[in-house]
């Protein structure tokens, strides 16, 4: 009966993990989209993570998996899913996640911003809630400037 118990945390543990390695991918797509990943944007990234209750033993090996599996691929839809079946307040840390990571260099370009309009639609976003997020962190950026 144990091992019953024991087989179904395993389990949801590593669904979790497989998630968790898809909405990492889909932030460092984000942050990869400018052609420059900074170590500033993988702190956010791993910020994220934990926020959203990754086990900090395992944070670095989500990250270099998200990496392969972002590079591997050709397409964000696959990683939206993982996010649309996350809590609200999970898809509140990921868009948050994703703002820090478009305005760490202060500068928000053309790419970055159809990102995040794409994501908008492919979420299910409230478009004022990613819109209100966007200036919190554009404004932060504009003070410490």
């Amino acid at each position: 009966m144990f091992s019953l118990f024991t087989k179904k945390k395993e389990k949801e543990k590593s669904e979790n993990h497989l998630s968790l390695i898809s909405v990492t991918a889909l932030l460092i797509h984000s942050a990869k989209i400018d052609q420059n990943f900074t170590e500033k944007e993988r702190l956010i990234i791993k910020k994220a993570l934990i926020e959203m209750g990754a086990d900090q033993n395992n944070i670095d090996e989500i990250i270099a998996d998200a990496e392969i599996k972002e590079k591997d691929s050709n397409q964000i839809l696959e990683f939206t899913k993982e996010v649309k079946n996350k809590s609200s307040v999970e898809k509140k840390i990921v868009v948050e996640a994703l703002w820090k990571i478009i305005y760490s260099d202060e500068n928000a370009d053309i790419y970055e911003t159809n990102l995040m309009r794409r994501l908008s639609g492919l979420l299910y976003l409230d478009p004022k809630i990613v819109g209100d997020l966007k200036e919190k962190f554009k404004s932060k950026n504009d003070i410490s400037s």
